[in-house]
C-alpha cells in the first residue's frame, strides 16, 4: 500500500516525471515507478494534476519533504510547470542528458531505467 500523499506529503520525497509520448519520457515514468516501489519515503505524484492546478496535488508539491523532478528530454517539461506556479524543486534531471535518445517510439531499455533510477537514488532520495 502507497502513502496517501495528500496526507504525509511533509514526510515524502515526492517524485515528479514526465510521461511524455516518447522513449525518454517512458523511461522517465518507469524510473519514478521504480523509485516509488523501492525507497519507502518516495511517492510518485501526478504532474498532469499539478499542471491543471488541482488544490490537492500543488499542496502535495509544495509540502513535499523533497521534490524531485525528472524530464524527459531538453524541454524540461515537468520543471517548467513548476516554475510557472513559483514551486521551488529539490532535484532535477534530464533523461535525455543520460546517455539516452529521444526516439519517437514508447519502447524503452530497463537497464537505462535501473541505472538512472539507481543514480536519483544516490543523488537526491533519503535511504
Amino acid at each position: 500500500m502507497l502513502p496517501l500523499c495528500t496526507k504525509e506529503a511533509e514526510n515524502l520525497d515526492i517524485i515528479l516525471a514526465c510521461d511524455g509520448a516518447a522513449s525518454v519520457g517512458q523511461i522517465g515514468h518507469q524510473v519514478a515507478v521504480e523509485l516509488t516501489n523501492s525507497n519507502e519515503g518516495a511517492r510518485m505524484c501526478c504532474i498532469t494534476a499539478i499542471a491543471a492546478e488541482s488544490k490537492p496535488h500543488v499542496g502535495i508539491a509544495q509540502r513535499a519533504r523533497k521534490l524531485i523532478v525528472i524530464n524527459g528530454c531538453a524541454n524540461r517539461c515537468v520543471s517548467k510547470v513548476l516554475e510557472r506556479l513559483g514551486i521551488p524543486y529539490d532535484y532535477e534531471i534530464v533523461i535525455a542528458k543520460e546517455g539516452v535518445n529521444k526516439v519517437p517510439t514508447l519502447d524503452f531499455d530497463m537497464d537505462d531505467v535501473k541505472r538512472i533510477a539507481k543514480k536519483i537514488a544516490k543523488e537526491a532520495l533519503r535511504l
